[in-house]
């Protein structure tokens, strides 16, 4: 374990864990995002490492970290224009770009497809380590299907014997994962929702975003271009019921059928907003933050998932959120997570 400041460490502290990449290890590492779990993403049997340790499915691409433009190139045999255009506003940042895969790139990567999705974080530990060692291929730091962790403490709860090093630099920023969009095709198409809404994308490309409904959570992919398109994720192990509405105008009438729903299961802890938590009053409650600040219900998401299990209930019952801004990523994440959906 490397335990430090991200906002004052030295390179000296990340050369065990660089040196462990450039060996064909695994490093736990933060971004901005999430935790990541990386391998020199040009080294095959590295990043097949990655599948076995997390239990990935196979057909579940990998996305590559790099730390400067000029490795995209490398990366790739095909970059869009719109994608730079992307880049040079958004990079490094918490966005993901589909692009051609070049032939030095193992399909291990791109699970057998020729497309790859290729990001630069911006966080200073995940820059310096790339720097340090070589291009990372990274999925979250956790086992497939489980909350993805945004604290060192959850790494080390779900990879703790399964890495060569993890690195704890304290809570990540953003608290879901990066946005994914295919600039390949045309229109360009939302992969996955993010800590970048999808309304920023479209008005630095100045069009649309085609969202279909495996972004929203409501179905998988037929295949997977990126991470986080088909099989269930986010998940905790208590099931978890995801009470939506079709709008949240009347948050006291909602909050009723949100209770309702949690009383007909025994033990049952509510996953809710600041502003619906008084209603409920005698049940076990995860306050997530302000509906009008979805940036702290984003943050505070995984963390909340991976909390649920600690409470010994039978069932979780999460609230809704509007699909505005980061309230997609947020719902994307919640109906992945849930072993049942109801709206009303």
């Amino acid at each position: 374990m490397i335990k430090l400041d991200p906002s004052s460490f030295d390179e000296s502290q990340l050369l065990p864990a660089a040196e462990a990449i450039k060996g064909g290890g695994l490093v736990a590492f933060p971004t901005e995002t999430v935790y990541g779990l990386g391998a020199d993403a040009l080294n095959e049997a590295a990043v097949r490492k990655i599948y076995a340790v997390k239990g990935r499915p196979p057909d579940n691409p990998i996305i590559v970290h790099i730390c400067e433009t000029g490795q995209l190139e490398l990366l790739s045999s095909y970059v869009p224009e719109k994608a730079y255009r992307l880049a040079e506003r958004l990079w490094p940042g918490p966005l993901t770009l589909l692009v051609r895969k070049s032939p030095r790139v193992p399909y291990a990567v791109t699970a057998g497809q020729e497309t790859l999705a290729v990001r630069m974080p911006a966080h200073p530990v995940a820059l310096k380590l790339i720097e340090l060692s070589a291009p990372i291929a990274a999925p979250s730091a956790n086992i497939s299907g489980r909350p993805s962790p945004t604290r060192g403490e959850h790494v080390v709860k779900d990879l703790s014997s399964r890495v060569e090093v993890i690195i704890d630099a304290g809570e990540t920023l953003y608290g879901v994962e990066s946005t994914i969009v295919d600039l390949l095709s045309e229109p360009p198409v939302l992969l996955r929702p993010g800590a970048y809404p999808v309304e920023e994308l479209e008005k630095i490309l100045g069009e649309k975003i085609y969202v279909p409904d495996f972004a929203r959570g409501l179905a998988e992919a037929s295949r997977a271009l990126a991470p986080g398109m088909k099989h269930r994720h986010y998940a905790p192990r208590t099931p978890l019921i995801l009470v939506e509405a079709r709008e949240y105008s009347q948050l006291e009438a909602y909050a009723r059928t949100v209770r309702e729903e949690a009383e007909k299961h025994g033990r049952a802890a509510i996953l809710a907003s600041k502003e619906t938590a008084r209603f409920y009053g005698g049940l076990k409650v995860i306050e997530l933050g302000s509906r009008g600040d979805m940036f702290s219900i984003a943050r505070a998401l995984f963390d909340a998932l991976r909390r649920v299990d600690e409470l010994g209930v039978d069932v979780a019952v999460a609230e809704g959120f509007e699909e505005r801004g980061l309230g997609l990523a947020v719902m994307n994440r919640l109906r992945r997570a849930a072993s049942r959906r109801i709206v009303i």
